[in-house]
């Protein structure tokens, strides 16, 4: 019984192989993203570039937010991997920090891509709020995490 319950930690691997091929799309999402703000650049089109950067941007942030967790599970339940020392995870908590990390970015990103198509004034305002609210959530929970 003890062989199959140790065993079972195998199981992260589907959750590490799906989240490759989820890595894999959003990868090759933004390089759609990519190629097509390009050939609207070189057609002439320069309205709404500045918010078509920060979404090619954060299809890549994405993508590595969904590496970053497949990586993550198969350090922690299968085993040891040649990674750069930032990137290896001893515990799910800093793996979830690591995502928290990425989530903040995301929702910046979301916000810079809001502000830039100026929406009402309250909305833009409203979601300023959340953004930071959530953010400053996440940050905190991850900072008090590694206090302890």
């Amino acid at each position: 019984m003890n062989r199959i319950v140790a065993a079972s930690r195998y199981l992260a691997l589907i959750g590490v192989l799906f989240g490759l091929v989820a890595t894999l799309a959003a990868f090759g999402w933004g390089g759609y993203k990519t190629v097509a703000l390009v050939i609207h650049l070189v057609q002439g089109e320069m309205t709404g570039m500045a918010v078509a950067l920060v979404q090619v941007m954060d299809a890549f942030l994405i993508a590595a937010g969904l590496l970053i967790f497949s990586l993550g599970l198969y350090e922690l339940f299968v085993g040891h991997t040649e990674l750069p020392e930032w990137l290896v995870i001893q515990d799910l908590d800093a793996l979830k920090s690591k995502l928290a990390g990425i989530v903040v970015l995301v929702m910046a990103v979301s916000f810079l891509e809001r502000l830039e198509t100026h929406e009402d004034a309250r909305d833009i305002f409203y979601t300023g709020i959340g953004v930071a609210v959530v953010s400053a959530a996440m940050i905190w929970l991850g900072a008090s995490k590694r206090k302890t």
